[in-house]
């Protein structure tokens, strides 16, 4: 059951912690297979739903620890029509791996939210392409049908919102907002930037957010940014621009490395979690409207951890 739609609470001010790079855990720490990233897949059997459950409250933790509240980011990214059919998904399963995603959700809500640890549910939607290459861009009408059936499952289901991650274009991001707004559900959207701050279509990401704006009466609630390290995007935020301000949440990667090196690396780079939880501190220090953090490619706990610290002291 939804219990924060119409009135999110990281709107309202405070820190938000939320989970780490999922994918990426789930395989160099657990060691589990995840055939095209598909994190939900582990859910037909018991033994990936307590890989999951246990995945989760440790950042639910984490969050209970620093006394912040916690977006819950359901393991969704892959979980629209083109990647499950590649996994064998009919229309109909993969609502049933929504919902279920869901419900574990709710379950995880239900047992270890508290007062000063509100849990907000997202239904996690994933590009239709790769997460760092916007290949064939489909135009906001497609992406919106494309996007549409598994955010409407997500409304039916009980979700408080809904995240966009790792949105290479806006013309995806434009889909999801009108997929989102025609099931009455607020939506946040972030954005893959290059070691440039830009997205990898080469578009600036301040421009991104006025285009997705200007199509969709500012539908997002608000914008993120994710899959790029700190340093990649910092130089972006310190401009003097009022769409800086809508940007209210961070998930970025441990590694300096581009989105290129980082696919034709062998081992998984986990960068410093210690360096990176003072970079987020700075980076709130500059912009204290950004209260929603966590992390993308190569992060875990132990980063998350870092990040609540080190912001924790800055708020």
């Amino acid at each position: 059951m939804t219990k924060y739609r119409s009135r999110l609470p990281q709107l309202q001010g405070g820190l938000f912690l939320t989970d780490g790079g999922i994918e990426t855990s789930l395989i160099f720490q657990e060691g589990i297979d995840l055939p095209y990233f598909a994190a939900f897949h582990i859910l037909q059997d018991q033994t990936g739903r307590t890989a999951l459950r246990r995945y989760y409250t440790r950042y639910i933790e984490i969050a209970r620890k620093e006394g912040t509240g916690f977006i819950l980011e359901s393991p969704t990214w892959r979980a629209s029509p083109d990647w499950g059919r590649k996994l064998g998904y009919s229309d109909e399963a993969l609502d049933r791996a929504n919902r279920d995603s869901i419900a574990l959700m709710q379950e995880l809500r239900d047992e270890f939210e508290t007062g000063q640890t509100p849990i907000v549910i997202s239904g996690c939607v994933g590009p239709r392409g790769d997460g760092y290459d916007p290949g064939q861009v489909m135009s906001p009408e497609e992406a919106a049908a494309y996007h549409g059936r598994q955010i409407r499952t997500f409304g039916e289901a009980g979700v408080d919102m809904v995240a966009a991650i790792t949105m290479t274009n806006a013309n995806e991001a434009i889909g999801v907002t009108r997929a989102a707004q025609e099931a009455g559900l607020p939506v946040a959207i972030s954005f893959t930037v290059e070691t440039d701050g830009r997205l990898p279509t080469g578009q600036g990401l301040m421009d991104a957010i006025e285009e997705v704006d200007g199509a969709t009466s500012g539908g997002p609630a608000y914008y993120m940014i994710n899959c790029a390290h700190p340093t990649h995007f910092d130089g972006t935020l310190a401009v003097r621009d009022a769409r800086v301000e809508r940007v209210r949440g961070i998930r970025a990667n441990a590694s300096r490395q581009s989105h290129q090196e980082l696919n034709e690396a062998p081992d998984l780079d986990d960068g410093d979690p210690v360096e990176l939880g003072r970079q987020y501190g700075d980076l709130l220090r500059r912009h204290p409207q950004i209260n929603v953090l966590g992390g993308c490619c190569g992060t875990d706990h132990r980063h998350v951890e870092q990040i609540g610290t080190a912001c924790k002291m800055v708020a």
